[in-house]
């Protein structure tokens, strides 16, 4: 057996395996405010702008318009965002957060230090390993 194909010598595993493991930590979390992870990933985008268009939240979050239209209808469906068509433009869909989307902000933020704690990583560690993953995505990007 070639070495390249070994599982062990590959990127790409760890990283799968690795993401896997983080939204489960995640989810204890988020399951007490009724979200699921990609959910959680609008509201922070919305928590931070209040309003974007499809077009820009599929390319902040990387996901396309057929994952994006039905997580925002369940979002919709649930009062957490408003979804409206652009009255200059009607190919824009406009997402606004609701009040209700809004009042998750308060009973989410100890996540992120609760996340923290159970990576078991320092400051200076999570930091470092955030700067080489986004290094790595966004020169793939650029191979697109």
């Amino acid at each position: 057996m070639s070495e390249d194909l070994r599982l062990n010598n590959q990127l790409c595993f760890p990283i799968y395996a690795l993401s896997r493991q983080i939204t489960a930590l995640y989810r204890p979390h988020l399951d007490k405010l009724g979200l699921t992870y990609p959910q959680y990933l609008v509201l922070m985008v919305l928590w931070e702008q209040q309003s974007v268009t499809v077009k820009h939240l599929g390319e902040q979050l990387w996901l396309d318009s057929g994952t994006l239209t039905p997580l925002l209808k369940r979002m919709e469906t649930n009062g957490l965002v408003e979804r409206k068509r652009s009255e200059k433009d009607e190919r824009i869909v406009n997402i606004n957060i609701t009040e209700q989307g809004k009042a998750l902000e308060k009973q989410a933020e100890a996540i992120p230090a609760l996340i923290k704690e159970g990576l078991e990583l320092s400051d200076n560690q999570i930091v470092e390993l955030r700067k080489q993953l986004k290094k790595i995505l966004f020169c793939t990007a650029d191979d697109k």
